[in-house]
């Protein structure tokens, strides 16, 4: 699987909203892939369904939701309207149909000796591909995470992250255990005790002289 600093692979596939070409799609803004081991299994009509609900949110911090599964682009039309009549939710977001597995492969979710098909292939067969990549408008993977089968992802706790991601991107801060929007945050080691104190005039609180935390530089529900 990619690693957290690597450069997102690019590609061209077909998409329940037409061909994509993955960086341009991006553009410039944030990105959240996630992948699906096959349509039609229970986990993942929750998942959609889940994510489905929380895209608007996605959407107000700029980042763009698009999911993955190996099977074709037809099925995922179908399996949209089950997600829709059991989750409350339709996914309005582009799936792509990787049916060659090439994107699976590419991202490291499957092997390269995993043949070039998805005719055959069962939902066991692509255990690996549960996975969610979050991209940034630098196209590096910032984020990956890999499921099991039995465990249904938590979009919560990706935009959670997402929200991390984006603030330490634009501060030099890190955030702590459990963090949320609005909540104090953590003076990085690399932060000198001089420069923090020119960056954060109004001071800061030194727990240790590892562990130096201050208020937000985005208050909660800016």
């Amino acid at each position: 699987m990619l690693q957290i600093g690597q450069t997102a692979p690019d590609f061209s596939a077909e998409t329940t909203q037409g061909t994509v070409h993955f960086h341009d799609w991006v553009g410039d803004g944030w990105c959240v892939l996630f992948s699906h081991p096959k349509d039609f299994t229970p986990v993942c009509t929750t998942e959609l369904g889940s994510l489905a609900r929380l895209k608007p949110e996605f959407d107000r911090r700029g980042c763009k939701v698009i999911g993955l599964s190996v099977d074709p682009v037809e099925r995922h039309g179908l399996w949209a309207r089950d997600i829709a009549e059991t989750q409350g939710a339709e996914p309005d977001f582009p799936m792509i149909g990787d049916t060659d597995l090439a994107v699976s492969k590419l991202y490291g979710m499957l092997p390269f000796g995993a043949g070039d098909t998805s005719e055959g292939r069962t939902a066991a067969d692509n255990a690996t591909v549960r996975t969610v990549f979050v991209i940034g408008p630098d196209k590096t993977v910032k984020l990956a995470m890999a499921y099991p089968m039995s465990t249904g992802r938590n979009f919560a706790e990706i935009l959670r992250a997402l929200d991390s991601l984006q603030l330490t991107a634009l501060h030099k801060v890190a955030t702590p255990a459990d963090w949320q929007v609005g909540e104090d945050v953590i003076i990085p080691a690399s932060v000198s005790d001089d420069e923090a104190a020119k960056l954060y005039p109004a001071g800061f609180r030194t727990l240790k002289p590892y562990l130096r935390t201050v208020a937000s530089p985005r208050p909660a529900g800016d």
